[in-house]
């Protein structure tokens, strides 16, 4: 338990990292040539991964497997934008309702119950989200937290795919399709806006690919280490990171209805990934 949460608590420094690198490099290069290059490096380093680990490419399942990547590159290219037009504590606190969507999905692909308990936990979460959208008054600030809302979407549809897959292919293969079909997702967002980055940009895409695969890494590690909700709590560490990143680097400052939209949701989504745990057992 003491491990994975150690690995749960590094994973999110290390995220937190990425999303300050991206936050920097998007005021010169468009969020899909960011998510572009973190797929193509993230490919090939995932690719050496798995010739060390003597792995081949499955045949089959491969339909769900190109879904769980589409799904995945979507996230990413909602997520980036978002950091790039939105405070990195705001960006963040919205790909945390993930699980407030999973709980969704579940129950309409996967025919999962959902109890009275649960149920009545949702309008938080829910609440929560309105506070950071702000939908009273109509602005650019209410698009970009609509496509963080898209990015927490995508990555719960992906983890519903991850969850299916897992039972049949390594975690390598899962994630080489992530990476591999996310640079292919991008390349229509980015057609006739590609910058061709210096010496700095350069730098800064390359370190954004090796830090998200090493947070990737990670955060599987901790679940293996500690059960799910266990993990679920610590990563909301990364909030907190990233309020900080936001503050040092950016003069970045949250609202009142941001810290109290991101109470609701954070206490929400850990009440629901907590539910869901206990219903699972």
């Amino acid at each position: 338990m003491r491990n994975g949460v150690q690995l749960a608590l590094l994973s999110s420094l290390v995220f937190s990292v990425m999303n300050a690198l991206v936050k920097e490099v998007s005021d010169t290069i468009p969020a899909a040539e960011i998510a572009f290059f973190r797929g193509i490096i993230g490919t090939l380093l995932i690719v050496v991964l798995m010739r060390q680990s003597k792995l081949t490419f499955s045949r089959n399942g491969i339909p769900m497997l190109v879904l769980r990547g589409v799904l995945g590159g979507l996230y990413m290219l909602a997520y980036f934008y978002t950091i790039a037009k939105m405070p990195l504590t705001d960006a963040s606190i919205l790909a945390h309702l993930s699980p407030f969507f999973v709980i969704i999905l579940s129950a309409l692909f996967l025919k999962e119950k959902i109890s009275r308990a649960t149920w009545s936990l949702l309008p938080v979460v829910f609440i929560g989200a309105l506070l950071l959208i702000k939908p009273y008054q109509y602005s650019s600030y209410s698009i970009y937290a609509i496509a963080g809302l898209l990015s927490a979407f995508f990555a719960a549809a992906a983890g519903i795919a991850i969850r299916y897959l897992s039972k049949s292919h390594h975690a390598y293969e899962i994630v080489f399709y992530f990476v591999a079909t996310s640079a292919l997702v991008a390349i229509p967002f980015m057609w006739g806006e590609f910058v061709i980055p210096d010496v700095r940009e350069g730098l800064y895409l390359l370190l954004i690919g090796l830090i998200s695969l090493f947070g990737q890494l990670l955060l599987t590690k901790a679940f293996t280490y500690s059960n799910a909700v266990v993990v679920q709590v610590v990563s909301y560490f990364g909030i907190v990171m990233s309020t900080i990143f936001g503050y040092l680097f950016w003069s970045e400052v949250p609202d009142l209805l941001t810290i109290i939209g991101g109470v609701f949701i954070i206490v929400g989504c850990i009440a629901l990934s907590n539910r869901k745990q206990i219903e699972e057992e």
